[in-house]
This record gives structure tokens, sequence and C-alpha cells, in this order.
């Protein structure tokens, strides 16, 4: 069996970025419901911006890379979207609204991924 490219790495662990983005997001909103006070510490805003800096940093590498490679821009333009949307998503209250556009926003981009690691095969 042929190793999978270093670039095609990058993809699957933005993968698993992306499902722990989704976890964090419904993590939060279970704790908001059941224990206000723990919550709090989950929305420090510090958290979401580290969080979208290294989804931007694994989608610039991984998804570019992608382009670059297989000359197929439709992954890339889906996880920029994806990208565009969780920045979007910084802007609004923390009542719900928020996490929900987040896991939107973040299936994009784990959809951009896949279907950047899917182009390779």
């Amino acid at each position: 069996m042929t190793p999978r490219p270093t670039w095609e790495r990058f993809d699957r662990w933005a993968i698993v970025l992306s499902g722990l983005c989704v976890a964090h997001c419904v993590a939060t909103a279970v704790f908001f419901a059941m224990l206000a006070s723990v919550g709090g510490a989950l929305v420090n805003p510090l958290f979401h911006e580290v969080g979208l800096l290294l989804a931007i940093l694994f989608g610039a590498i991984g998804l570019g890379r992608g382009v670059l490679t297989h000359g197929y821009a439709m992954p890339a333009w889906i996880g920029a979207l994806g990208l565009g949307v969780m920045l979007g998503a910084l802007t609004l209250p923390h009542d719900g609204t928020e996490a929900m556009v987040t896991v939107f926003g973040v299936i994009l981009v784990a959809l951009g991924h896949d279907l950047n690691r899917r182009a390779v095969c």
C-alpha cells in the first residue's frame, strides 16, 4: 500500500479539527442549558478566535495544496465559504445562534476537505 502524501494528511486533520469544533459547539450548548457557570468558560472569545485561526491555517494549507495538486478549485471554494460562515458567526450573540451558524460553517469546511481528499484518489 502506498503511503499517503503529507499534504493529504492535512485534509484528514482538518476534518478531525472540524469534528472537534462541532463537539465543542454542542458541548457548549449543553453546558449552557445545564450549568451556566461552566458554560461561560467555554465561550471565551479567545478560545473561538484561536480555533478559527487554526481552521484558516489548516484550510489554507490543505485546500490550497489540493488546488495546486489536482487542479480542482471547488473544494477550496466550499471550504472558504465555510470559513467565512464561521468568521461571521463570531459576530452573533451567544444565544445558540452562534453555535448553529458555526456548526453549519464547520460542516462546509469539512465537506471541502473531504472533496479535496477524494479528488486525489
